[in-house]
């Protein structure tokens, strides 16, 4: 079961690459889908040296149309190294989140409700990951925005 989840999820976020040109920096999209929505933000600042290469990176909340539930995906850009930790900062909270094997790429969180709770109260959120070649990434997102694009998510879908 677990496999297939992470085999949707994948899809899901080959999706969400390919409509990655319309994430604005700093701006929570909303998006409708046939079978799922989402709301979606690249970071305002990185310190990822200019001579490091990595992909699409962003933060997005999704959920599958008639779900209650809403998942947290982070996508970083590059395979992160699996035997670190990935910190979500928020405000002045830390948040543990995982990635596996199957999905290298993508990071969850363990509790997405408090995640987005936090979310909503907060102004900033600090993702640091390491990559799979030991390369540390901080991300800064704002949180500007996010309590109205959340709010959206569950309203129209």
């Amino acid at each position: 079961m677990k496999k297939k989840i992470f085999i949707l999820l994948a899809v899901f976020a080959i999706l969400i690459t390919k409509q990655s040109l319309s994430i604005e920096k700093g701006k929570w999209s909303f998006v409708k889908d046939e079978d799922w929505c989402y709301i979606v933000s690249s970071p305002i600042k990185s310190d990822l040296p200019e001579t490091k290469k990595r992909g699409d990176n962003y933060i997005l909340v999704y959920k599958i149309i008639g779900s209650e539930e809403n998942i947290i995906q982070i996508e970083a850009g590059y395979n992160y190294n699996l035997d670190k930790k990935i910190n979500v900062k928020i405000d002045n909270a830390n948040f543990d989140f995982f990635s596996t094997k199957d999905s290298s790429e993508t990071a969850w969180a363990n509790d997405d409700k408090k995640v987005i709770y936090a979310m909503k109260k907060g102004l900033e959120l600090t993702l640091t990951g390491v990559s799979a070649r030991g390369t540390i990434t901080n991300d800064t997102y704002t949180l500007k925005g996010f309590t109205n694009a959340v709010n959206l998510l569950n309203n129209d879908c």
